[in-house]
């Protein structure tokens, strides 16, 4: 049982709505390229351009957004990227064609940096002392919509809606999510004193302010670029894309690996993945109150330090019935990676969670060319001996990870109880 004060309030209730909203597009929108492909006549290229050219454009756009987010009225960022992101939603349901594809992901992805990334930054904002249950909390409302859009999508394909009639439906879930929403003040560390009180609106969080805290564009910036060089915070990008090998890297190669490497058919290999996802949602909804009583850097260690055990075994045995089980154990043992990493990473930068999305951003330009790489291996070596360089993920994590602190010593990374945010941040 959670304890009393894990109860979700209507503010946090609608972050989490967010993101599941969110992930649902993007689940659907993954399973429906094949409906999209022959409505719209494209090509693989086509294809290929419209994955990647907006995931960039919307990275570079998040970057001062991030910064902004952190020294500006955030509820006007988040509520205005939630009607763009409602509009690009309904411009994508009318496309005719590749163009007209691609302009409205221009304009979804940047509008989903502002609408549900900072609404991530919000929610961290809203007891800096829970930044990893929190932080569980928004990844387990994530591997829902995931796991559900596929399952809509079919839903709608068999009622005979298509894709174009489930973008729309979607669109108008954010519109209500936004109106939602607006019932809230997001205060941020510039305008949380005075602003949200003569508005009148309800503040949904209680961050304190902080004379060393940005409160111009050009302070933030200043400020991000001084907290990207800090060791602290390298440290959780860099382990933040290391244990992205074991996440959505490997997820990436998964079917191509069961198809090219076990040999089993296309269909076969769509069982793979449904064990990952499934076996993945259960494991991101038991870390959830594992994190109410288990330290994450602890928790972090032990389930790395299995995974290097249980990965070698996955690729070694040939049994397919055995590679299913241990595929499971490993979605099961990598849950909760990613929430408490980010998790620190919030907790590294105070006061700028904005900021911490920016440097995110910037490590995840770099980040993106890891898949590039190992594709180029895949092709001299072949995927069976490049898929063995994911295990960099959990080894980094074993040599990167902060030793637990001493019983008498605070955790340097938590926020300060002098701060007036508890010690709950140590996990």
């Amino acid at each position: 049982m959670f304890r009393p004060r894990a109860r979700l309030s209507a503010f946090i209730v609608t972050l989490l709505l967010i993101e599941f909203l969110d992930e649902l597009t993007f689940g659907a929108s993954e399973a429906a390229w094949p409906l999209i492909r022959t409505d719209l006549g494209l090509t693989y290229a086509q294809i290929g351009v419209l994955m990647s050219a907006p995931r960039l454009f919307g990275n570079l756009v998040e970057l001062p957004l991030g910064i902004l987010a952190d020294v500006w009225r955030r509820r006007i960022l988040i509520l205005g990227g939630g009607l763009v992101f409602a509009l690009a939603l309904v411009l994508t349901s009318l496309s005719a064609g590749f163009v007209a594809l691609l302009l409205a992901f221009l304009l979804l992805y940047p509008a989903s940096g502002a609408f549900v990334s900072l609404s991530q930054a919000a929610l961290m904002d809203s007891d800096p002392a829970r930044h990893e249950p929190n932080m569980a909390r928004w990844t387990f409302a994530g591997s829902v919509g995931v796991v559900a859009g596929p399952l809509v999508l079919s839903l709608a394909v068999a009622v005979g809606l298509g894709w174009r009639a489930l973008y729309a439906g979607f669109a108008a879930l954010a519109v209500l999510l936004v109106i939602r929403a607006s019932r809230f003040a997001f205060p941020n560390s510039a305008t949380a004193q005075g602003h949200e009180a003569r508005s009148g609106k309800r503040s949904a969080s209680a961050v304190p302010h902080d004379a060393g805290k940005p409160h111009t564009f050009r302070d933030g910036v200043r400020s991000a670029l001084q907290a990207i060089r800090r060791r602290d915070v390298l440290r959780w990008l860099v382990l933040l894309e290391a244990s992205d090998l074991m996440l959505d890297v490997l997820y990436s190669f998964l079917a191509l690996y069961f198809v090219d490497e076990v040999g089993i058919s296309a269909d076969r290999a769509g069982l793979a993945v449904a064990v990952w996802t499934t076996v993945g949602l259960i494991g991101d909804f038991l870390v959830i109150p594992l994190l109410e009583r288990v330290p994450g850097l602890v928790y972090l260690r032990f389930s790395a330090a299995l995974v290097l055990v249980i990965y070698p075994a996955f690729l070694l045995i040939p049994l397919l019935g055995v590679k299913l089980v241990l595929l499971g154990l490993l979605g099961l043992l990598n849950a909760g990676w990613y929430a408490i990493l980010r998790a620190r990473l919030y907790s590294a930068m105070p006061g700028q969670s904005g900021a911490s999305l920016a440097v995110n951003n910037i490590s995840g330009l770099v980040g993106g060319l890891i898949p590039l790489a190992l594709g180029l291996i895949a092709e001299r070596a072949g995927l069976g001996v490049t898929l063995w360089l994911l295990l960099a993920g959990p080894l980094a994590l074993l040599i990167g990870l902060p030793r637990p602190p001493r019983s008498n010593s605070p955790d340097p990374i938590s926020p300060s109880p002098q701060r007036g945010e508890g010690a709950r941040g140590r996990g």
